[in-house]
């Protein structure tokens, strides 16, 4: 298993004469960058850490036998300095002495490892541009960024660089997205590469991954995390990674969609949650849709955060969120200061600019850092009590589309602060998450998040495994339809809005209920059900004459309401009118009768 370096062609070289025209040199610079990406500078380094032979007939293969993949430049591989995104890091290190477990472990497995792949500058940042060893390229949005820190990992994995081996496992033979990558992820470095170059990414419960041999960046926030193209591929790694055994597919038995996060959304919404909902029931049924607000289930259950909060002037639910954010990013930078202040300041190294003053923000004082390590533990026990052992919650991965090369959009706090509040759901709370691409949205791939409680990475993969198809299949529909805001049908974000005012309901919302179903109403004027669920948020309001009203209106849609005869006959009694209120109850008594008979009979 001892690692070798392939031998290189040379890189073709462009030699320029006379570079008077601005115009000549913006062309040369793009061949150039055509030429020397011909691994759309995903690697660092080529190397090969071979697999033992495989076991003889009639034994079974290693379960990774012909598998080929490639690490992040923050892993040990003996014989090779590791990088950590930066020449002076490399100057001021020695080879390892050792191979990170996780890599041998994967190579022991029959699996090959054929590099190493760009991170950003010391593993600290989301974009994924690097000016030392230059910006993977984005093969999905060549003009957008990859993601970061593990871009290099994202961009060999999209572009298929690192495939499946048909035959002889010492080679690397172009297939069909079977390769998978290891990078590493503190606020997002899997999970956000892998929505912005649209692959499978996986964040594992925290602890559950060995870091032995991995550079840390935020000790109590690293995992390593795999990126793959290949729901099956994706599926067999992990396990191997995880160390737990193969078998049937569990389900799960709710899947919860946070509103709020997705409000954070910068493409249109009603789009994405539409492939989530139809994918959902094509293949669990309807039943297990469930919607909530994320953050005002969180705020009762972070005490912890009120005091990183300081009169936030955002609505409380988004509030919660953000402070979550800032929780996680001022420890991931306290704690890369502890893990690496002292090199810096010894070495002096050339660092970006926005790197150096996003790692010079300290904690304020022990207070706050104190603070930041209770809102982990009451974020892990909040998320286990919402998930339980059969929950899974679905966030967007990222805000939108990858920001384009060298915009300042990335480097905002706005966009930081966002981004972060979806990511620091799965860091601070350690819970496990996958990235699931969804299609394509003005040529730059969409995502969004599945997450399960910490611990229960068996019934997160399998849920992505088993809806992964399905997705795929309402996300290609979606495209061909050219789903946009405007192209969802009225119907459809009609029932998305009576959704949202169930979930309004069931946490004795009742006005915001109303306002929701309200907006069914203006959408789709002929669902008596809209009307019907209005009216029991009357009820509620103690709103009696509004309710017999929407009762009255959902009955004239449909005869057969019996929950809008019920209603009614509630509402008259509250009212006064007996013996209309009566009459209405018998004939709701009746028609339920019938009803039971009926479906009795189809049964």
């Amino acid at each position: 298993m001892a690692p070798s370096s392939p031998a290189f062609p040379p890189s073709n070289i462009f030699v320029l004469l006379g570079v008077g025209l601005a115009g000549i040199l913006l062309m040369t610079r793009r061949l150039r960058r055509r030429v020397t990406k011909e691994d759309f500078g995903a690697f660092v380094q080529r190397l090969q850490v071979l697999p033992p032979p495989p076991p003889p007939p009639p034994k079974a293969p290693h379960p990774l036998t012909g598998l080929t993949f490639a690490v992040a430049d923050a892993f040990d591989i003996e014989g090779y300095v590791t990088g950590f995104g930066h020449p002076e890091w490399v100057r001021t290190h020695e080879s390892a002495l050792r191979t990170s477990p996780i890599i041998l472990a994967l190579v022991d497995g029959g699996a090959t490892c054929v590099g190493k792949t760009v991170i950003d500058e010391l593993a600290y940042g989301i974009s994924g541009e690097n000016n030392h060893y230059d910006t993977p390229e984005n093969p999905l949005a060549p003009e957008r960024v990859p993601g970061g820190c593990s871009s290099g990992s994202a961009v060999a994995v999209a572009s298929g660089l690192v495939e499946f081996s048909l035959d002889n496992i010492s080679q690397a033979v172009m297939g069909d997205g079977d390769a998978y990558i290891e990078g590493v992820d503190a606020v997002g470095g899997v999970r956000i590469p892998g929505g912005y170059c649209g692959i499978l990414a996986f964040r594992p419960s925290y602890g559950s991954v060995s870091n032995m041999g991995v550079i840390p960046v935020s000790p109590s926030l690293d995992t390593v995390g795999l990126f793959s193209k290949d729901p099956n591929v994706f599926h067999r790694v992990a396990h191997i990674l995880l160390q737990i055994p193969f078998g049937g597919l569990r389900q799960p038995r709710s899947i919860m969609i946070a509103d709020d996060c997705f409000e954070l959304l910068k493409i249109p919404t009603s789009s994405v949650i539409q492939v989530l909902v139809k994918s959902v029931e094509k293949q669990f049924g309807r039943r297990l849709l469930k919607h909530l607000n994320l953050g005002d289930y969180l705020s009762p259950r972070l005490h912890s955060l009120k005091q990183l909060q300081n009169g936030t002037k955002n609505d409380e639910s988004r509030s919660t969120l953000l402070s979550l954010a800032n929780a996680m990013q001022s420890l991931y930078n306290h704690e890369f200061r502890n893990s690496h202040e002292q090199w810096i300041s010894s070495t002096k190294p050339v660092l970006d600019p926005f790197i150096s003053a996003q790692i010079n923000r300290s904690l304020a004082n022990t207070l706050a850092l104190d603070c930041c390590h209770s809102a982990r533990e009451e974020t892990r026990s909040a998320l286990y009590s919402l998930l339980k052992d059969d929950g899974i919650l679905v966030i967007p991965t990222v805000l939108g589309l990858p920001p384009k090369l060298n915009a300042k959009q990335i480097l905002s706090e706005e966009y930081l602060s966002h981004t972060f509040c979806l990511s620091s759901v799965a860091s601070m709370s350690g819970c496990c998450q996958v990235t699931i691409p969804i299609g394509i949205h003005e040529k730059s791939p969409v995502s969004l998040s599945f997450i399960a409680r910490h611990g229960a990475d068996s019934l997160l993969l399998d849920t992505v495994k088993s809806m992964y198809a399905t997705l795929q299949e309402e996300a290609n529909i979606a495209s061909k339809s050219n789903f946009s805001k405007s192209s969802i049908s009225k119907k459809e974000s009609a029932e998305i809005a009576k959704e949202k005012g169930n979930a309004a309901y069931k946490d004795k919302q009742w006005q915001k209920a109303i306002n929701l179903y309200t907006d069914a109403i203006k959408l789709n004027e002929k669902n008596a059900t809209y009307y019907s669920n209005r009216a029991a948020a009357y009820l509620e309001m103690g709103s009696y004459l509004q309710a017999e009203a929407d009762c009255t209106d959902a009955i004239n849609l449909d005869k057969k309401n019996v929950k809008a005869y019920l209603r009614r006959g509630t509402a008259r009694e509250m009212l006064g009118y007996y013996k209309e209120a009566i009459e209405g109850l018998s004939l709701s008594l009746s028609l339920s009768l019938s009803v039971s008979l009926s479906v009795s009979h189809i049964t």
